[in-house]
């Protein structure tokens, strides 16, 4: 598995605003989904792409980010397999380690850009503050059984 490479990159705009929710620890858990079009030969489309981002990345999220801002997001996919009403159902996220926010201070979108407090509209997650692999995913209700999983 030397050779694999797990790493998916999006342009696209958030659905909503993004939706905050703290893991036991005080950590940020921040989830967005964002639209992503394409077009075809004879066709075009748009995607709905589930996000899911922790520390100071969620928190950078949940502080900037607004419905229908545009952003770049960097990460590596992830399908968790969860029981539900008897069935096994699957879901489908990227784990994002880099946002970079697209819009413009000032643009017609009405969604602020960071402050001059921000140094940049970009931020890449240190390797330090994913939550490390192991129970962590027992205390997040929302995401079942993602265990073993290093972020």
């Amino acid at each position: 598995m030397a050779n694999d490479l797990n790493q998916c990159n999006f342009i696209g705009r958030l659905g909503k605003d993004p939706e905050i929710k703290f893991l036991p620890s005080g950590d940020q858990v921040a989830t967005i989904s964002i639209s992503v079009g394409w077009k075809g030969k004879d066709k075009e489309g748009t995607e709905w792409i589930p996000v899911t981002a922790f520390g100071k990345l969620a928190e950078i999220m949940g502080k900037y980010l607004k419905k229908g801002s545009q952003v770049y997001i960097s990460g590596r996919f992830k399908t968790d397999k969860y029981e539900k009403d008897g069935s096994t159902r699957y879901s489908t996220k990227i784990v994002a380690d880099r946002m970079q926010m697209l819009d413009s201070k000032g643009s017609d979108s009405g969604h602020a850009a960071p402050s001059q407090s921000s140094p940049s509209n970009e931020y890449q997650q240190p390797q330090s503050q994913h939550p490390a692999g192991g129970d962590f995913a027992d205390d997040i209700p929302f995401n079942a059984h993602n265990k073993g999983m290093a972020y």
